[in-house]
């Protein structure tokens, strides 16, 4: 039996991908001055690698995309580092 085989049962099953674009630290001053249309700038561009986790678990890399109008990750790597 093929691994796909063995957890073909399992296939349908909602699983949650987080991408971890950065993180910032703001004041409470600052967060309270965000407003709609507010931008937060982060220290990553288009082609930048970033973190691919499952379930708060690290399971490999991507990179920041644009794609027409839309921002994507394009998975680079399945094989984090231990």
């Amino acid at each position: 039996m093929t691994p796909m085989e063995e957890i073909a049962d399992l296939t349908d099953v909602p699983i949650e991908i987080e991408v971890q674009l950065g993180q910032k630290i703001l004041t409470i001053a600052q967060i309270l001055q965000l407003g709609q249309d507010s931008v937060i700038r982060m220290a990553r561009s288009a082609g930048d690698h970033m973190d691919i986790l499952v379930g708060g678990t690290l399971i490999g890399y991507g990179e920041i995309v644009i794609i027409e109008d839309a921002v994507g990750v394009r998975i680079t790597d399945f094989s984090p580092e231990e």
